[in-house]
């Protein structure tokens, strides 16, 4: 094992890179402008000259470079090739490929979720298991299987979309991917805030979110810590969907723990508390018990388990 090593997070409007030793400790952190233009042509060749320079910078060889992981917006095949990135406009791009004949250094490639749930395993919230299942809530709602310490990408490369799993064969509105009834629809931080308006809109309970111009998914979090009926019931319609869809992977992929991170997981033991509370009541039997826990590593998860790829 070399000494180096870089991990990549592309994502549409900035490149967040990683410098690493081997060990897992991050030597330097900085951003790039994500340069979209033209189909995204310039973004590899853009990584490359920052790594260039980093390296030039701190006088170190090539040679004791192990490589260079990096996450992308997309699904990725054979850890190298991306059928399509609609964020950076990308369309049949080897990146490893590409990346590597810029650089001359070996480079693999991962989803950007898939890398984010590597980088928890590794040195964040889940480390020291092998067996993790990692959810994002942001925006949206995206995720990451890990088995036995190795990601299960699937035949497609779409391995860990969980905020795609069906979870109400009765809803009318389209989720961003075409289907209805994701998970992404009511998990995310878009989707507490839809409950939220269309609860308000049902009814005319009593509740401090009536007192706000544009109620966001931290106002409902504050507001149920505060004591507030509706927002109470908002938090755990969405542990009882969230609870559910993660006791269905459980009976899958069996978890020693799962971690829950993204935007949405700043509200803390009151995301967790309501997850939980609907996972024991759904779960299979041997998967009950199974440990939830809050990711750590926030925006850098991406850049550790870009670099955790090039360890394996």
């Amino acid at each position: 094992m070399k000494k180096y090593g870089f991990g990549v997070d592309v994502g549409g409007t900035t490149v967040k890179i990683g410098f690493f030793e081997t060990t897992g400790k991050m030597l330097d952190k900085w951003e790039i402008k994500t340069n979209t233009e033209n189909n995204g042509v310039a973004i590899l060749p853009d990584i490359a000259k920052a790594l260039e320079e980093k390296l030039a910078k701190e006088g170190i060889d090539k040679s004791d470079v192990q490589g260079i992981g990096i996450g992308v917006p997309g699904p990725v095949k054979n850890a190298s090739y991306v059928e399509r990135c609609v964020n950076l406009g990308w369309s049949d791009v080897n990146v490893a490929e590409e990346l590597g004949k810029l650089t001359g250094l070996n480079v693999k490639v991962g989803n950007d979720a898939n890398v984010a749930a590597l980088g928890e395993m590794w040195q964040g919230g889940a480390k020291g298991s092998k067996n993790v299942v990692v959810v994002t809530l942001g925006t949206g709602v995206g995720g990451g299987v890990i088995i036995d310490g190795k990601v299960v990408e699937g035949f497609n490369g779409a391995g860990g979309e969980i905020g795609h799993i069906n979870v109400n064969k009765t809803e009318t509105k389209a989720c961003n991917c075409g289907g209805k009834g994701c998970l992404e629809q009511y998990a995310s931080a878009t989707g507490i805030v839809r409950l939220a308006t269309e609860k308000l809109a049902a009814d005319n309970d009593a509740t401090s979110l009536r007192d706000l111009a544009e109620v966001t998914a931290k106002d409902v979090f504050d507001a149920a810590k505060a004591g507030d009926a509706v927002a109470i019931e908002l938090v755990d319609t969405l542990g009882e969907y969230l609870g559910g869809a993660l006791a269905n992977i459980s009976c899958i992929a069996d978890p020693e723990v799962f971690v829950i991170g993204g935007g949405v997981s700043k509200a803390g033991q009151i995301l967790i508390d309501a997850v939980q509370k609907h996972f024991k009541e759904r779960a299979f039997f041997a998967c009950r018990n199974t440990r939830f826990e809050l990711a750590t590593l926030g925006n850098d998860a991406g850049m550790y388990g870009s670099m955790q790829l090039i360890l394996e």
